[in-house]
C-alpha cells in the first residue's frame, strides 16, 4: 500500500509545501519517498518471483467506493504476478529519474514544482497497474494523461512546449475516448441473468466492471443480460446493431479498449504527439517514454488479455497496428537529426512490437519486452541528457561529437 500511496503523498507534501520546504526541500522529500518505494517495490519484486506470492494474487480494498445495482467497484489495489512487475519497473525508473533530476534540474528556478509533477505522475501509473476494476483503471489513466500535459508543458513560457503539451493531451482525448466508450460496452452487456448462479463461475459478487467478474465470464463463456435484449444469451454470442452495422459485442468492446491503448502508446495514426512530447525536460521523457504513459496501452491489452483472446477480429487489429507502427516509426526515425526524436521513434518502434506480440496471444513475451525495454530505454533518455547538457543544449546530433573523453562516465 506506501508503494502506490507514497507518491501521491510526496507529490502533495512538495507541491503544497514548497514555501515551507523550499527547492531542496520538497526535492529531498520527493526522491527520499520514491526511492523508499522503488526498494519496497524491488523486495516485493523478488520475493513474489521466488515464489512469495499465488498465481491469482490478492486484493486490498481501501475504501468501498461505488455500489449501484451491478455497477459495484470498491477502491482496491490488486497485487498479483502483472501488478508486481509495474510496479517494480515504475517506481524503479522513476526513482532513477528523480535522482537523476536533482543535477539536470539544479538552476531551474520551478525545481519544487517539477518534482511534485514527477511524483504525481509516479502515482497516477501506480494507481493504474494496481487497479481492480476498469474504472479505477480509468482514473489512473486519466491521471497519467493531465500529469504528461503538466510536464511535457513544465516549460510554459516556450511556445513550442505549450503547443506540445496541447498536442498531446488532445490526441490523448480520442484515444481516451474509445477506452471509455469500451468501459461503457462491457457494462451495457455484462448484466446477471435471471436463474443463472455464477458461483460455478468462481463469481461471489457480479460486478459489471470488475477484473473478476468480466474476464470470467468471457473465460467461460457464460449467459448474461444484455440491455434492452430480453433472453439471456452467452457473452461471446452477444451481438448488436451499431450504426446499420451487425456487431459482435465483445470483439466491439475489445476494439473500443485498444484505441485507448492505441493513444496512450502511440500508436499509428495516434502517434502525432509523442515526437512533440520531446520539448519537456529530458527527464519526463524518460519517465514518460520508458515506464509510464506508454506503457499503459501494452499494459491494457495484456491486463484484459482474457478478452482479446476470444476476439480474433480485435486481436488481429492490435497485430497488424502494431506491425505498421513498428516499420513506420523505425523508418522514420532514422531520417531525423534531433537525438531525443530518433529515442522517441524508437520508442514508438519497439511498442510496435509490443502489441505484435500480445495480438498473437504472446502476452508473455509482451511484458517481458516492455519490463527490458523500459529500463534501457530510461537510460538511453538519461544519456541523451546528460550529452545535451555537456554540449550546452545542443540537440543536432550533426553538430555533436568528441564527447567520450570528457563524458567517459555517460559513454
Amino acid at each position: 500500500m506506501f508503494i502506490v500511496l507514497a507518491p501521491g503523498i510526496a507529490a502533495a507534501v512538495s507541491g503544497l509545501g514548497q514555501r515551507f520546504l523550499g527547492d531542496k526541500g520538497a526535492m529531498a522529500v520527493t526522491t527520499t519517498i520514491v526511492v523508499a518505494a522503488a526498494l519496497l517495490a524491488t523486495w516485493q519484486f523478488f520475493a513474489w518471483s521466488l515464489g512469495g506470492g499465488s498465481g491469482a494474487g490478492h486484493t486490498i480494498v481501501l475504501a468501498n467506493w461505488l455500489n449501484v445495482n451491478t455497477f459495484i467497484a470498491d477502491w482496491a489495489i490488486r497485487v498479483d504476478a502483472l501488478s508486481v512487475i509495474m510496479m517494480f519497473v515504475v517506481t524503479s525508473v522513476s526513482a532513477l529519474v528523480h535522482t537523476y533530476s536533482i543535477g539536470y534540474m539544479a538552476d531551474d528556478p520551478h525545481r519544487a514544482r517539477f518534482f511534485a509533477y514527477l511524483s504525481l505522475f509516479t502515482f497516477a501509473m501506480l494507481m493504474l497497474v494496481t487497479s481492480d476494476n476498469f474504472i479505477q483503471m480509468f482514473f489512473g489513466w486519466e491521471g497519467v494523461g493531465v500529469a504528461s500535459y503538466l510536464l511535457i508543458g513544465f516549460w510554459y513560457k516556450k511556445a513550442s512546449a505549450n503547443s506540445a503539451a496541447i498536442k498531446a493531451f488532445v490526441v490523448n482525448r480520442v484515444g481516451d475516448f474509445g477506452f471509455a466508450l469500451g468501459i461503457m460496452a462491457l457494462v451495457f452487456m455484462i448484466q446477471p441473468a435471471a436463474g443463472v448462479d455464477y458461483t460455478q463461475f468462481g463469481i461471489t459478487q457480479f460486478s459489471s466492471i470488475k477484473f473478476e467478474t468480466v474476464f470470467a465470464i468471457v473465460a467461460n463463456n457464460a449467459p448474461i443480460h444484455v440491455i434492452g435484449q430480453a433472453a439471456a444469451t452467452p457473452i461471446q454470442a452477444v451481438t448488436f446493431d451499431f450504426l446499420g452495422v451487425h456487431v459482435w459485442g465483445l470483439e466491439m468492446a475489445a476494439i473500443l479498449l485498444f484505441i485507448g491503448a492505441m493513444g496512450k502508446s502511440a500508436q499509428f495514426f495516434l502517434h502525432t504527439w509523442l515526437p512533440d512530447a520531446m520539448e519537456g525536460p529530458t527527464p519526463v521523457s524518460a519517465l514518460i517514454h520508458a515506464a509510464t504513459m506508454v506503457t499503459a496501452g501494452v499494459f491494457l491489452v495484456c491486463r484484459a488479455s482474457p478478452i482479446f483472446a476470444v476476439c480474433e477480429v480485435a486481436s488481429g487489429m492490435v497485430t497488424v497496428v502494431g506491425a505498421v507502427t513498428c516499420l513506420f516509426a523505425a523508418t522514420v526515425g532514422l531520417a531525423q537529426n534531433d537525438i531525443k526524436r530518433v529515442v522517441a521513434y524508437s520508442t514508438c518502434s519497439q511498442l510496435g512490437y509490443m502489441f505484435f506480440a500480445a495480438g498473437l496471444g504472446a502476452y508473455g513475451a509482451a511484458m517481458f519486452h516492455l519490463f527490458t525495454h523500459a529500463f534501457f530505454k530510461a537510460l538511453l533518455f538519461l544519456g541523451a541528457g546528460s550529452v545535451i547538457h555537456g554540449m550546452h543544449h545542443e540537440q543536432d546530433m550533426r553538430f555533436m561529437g568528441g564527447v567520450r573523453q570528457p563524458m567517459i562516465f555517460t559513454w
